[in-house]
């Protein structure tokens, strides 16, 4: 655990600079909104919490907590709005941020591409631990880009597999479920955070043994085993994108105290299995 005692405030200008200069907002999606969202830059901030979602109860969390920053993968407002009326939950969550006096910045597809990303946090956590390359390269840096694909230490049974991903990703209602011969072997490894279904085709020309993201339908799912033996591995969505939250702790750790809210804030609250 490092010693945060001598940590001085830092401006908030400072640390946009030092977050764009790893996850550089031209990288995002042009249908994309990244960037800070409300704060004053010339702000002081002691404290920090990571997210993935800029939720009502993770802002409940960061203001009981002393935040003055909270930093999300998803953003807040994803498209254009006329008010932020508090008439409205998102209003709201600008009016509460703003009367603490705390600041809310995202880094959405711009840190899906970025080397390292969210992708490369996943894979880390499901068990990849040779050199990872992306799934589809960015047209100006082939070096970064969507999705990661690698190996595994050996082959495993995608059985194998599918548990040491559970194992590695935190728990949701969701859990971890797999599409494929469970006792077929699989060592090259194709992952992508989030909701990544238009890169199966991607995954299979890259010669992944299986492929694991999250949002998974069932026809392009049902269409894919009916190409060929690649196995589909689906999480939930925000368990997907949260290991990227301890790659970025451990980027801005040496500059200001950082904390990771570990609410579970993945859409689906609970599951309940059939009974025949």
């Amino acid at each position: 655990m490092r010693n945060h005692d001598n940590l001085r405030d830092v401006r908030l200008s400072e640390l946009i600079q030092m977050i764009e200069g790893r996850f550089e907002p031209v990288w995002a999606e042009s249908w994309d909104a990244v960037g800070l969202v409300c704060g004053d830059p010339d702000a002081e901030i002691s404290s920090v919490l990571l997210a993935v979602d800029p939720v009502a109860e993770v802002i409940d969390e960061a203001l009981t907590g002393g935040a003055e920053l909270v930093i999300t993968h998803h953003p807040l407002f994803l498209r254009g709005v006329n008010s932020v009326a508090a008439t409205t939950p998102k209003g709201r969550t600008v009016h509460r941020m703003i009367r603490a006096g705390a600041a809310l910045y995202t880094a959405h597809t711009n840190a899906d591409v970025a080397a390292p990303g969210v992708s490369d946090a996943l894979a880390r956590a499901v068990g990849l631990t040779g050199p990872l390359r992306p799934l589809r390269p960015s047209q100006d840096d082939p070096r970064r880009g969507l999705g990661r694909i690698g190996e595994l230490d050996r082959a495993v049974p995608l059985r194998e597999f599918t548990a040491r991903a559970a194992a590695g990703l935190p728990k949701t209602s969701w859990g971890v479920r797999a599409a494929g011969d469970p006792e077929r072997p699989v060592r090259t490894v194709a992952v992508c955070g989030g909701a990544g279904d238009s890169l199966i085709e991607t995954a299979r020309a890259a010669g992944a043994d299986v492929y694991l993201t999250s949002d998974l339908r069932h026809h392009p799912v049902s269409e894919s085993l009916a190409t060929g033996p690649m196995a589909l591995v689906d999480a939930a969505h925000w368990a997907t994108e949260w290991p990227w939250l301890v790659d970025l702790s451990a980027f801005l750790d040496p500059v200001v105290k950082t904390r990771i809210s570990t609410l579970v804030t993945d859409a689906w609250s609970h599951a309940v299995e059939g009974v025949q």
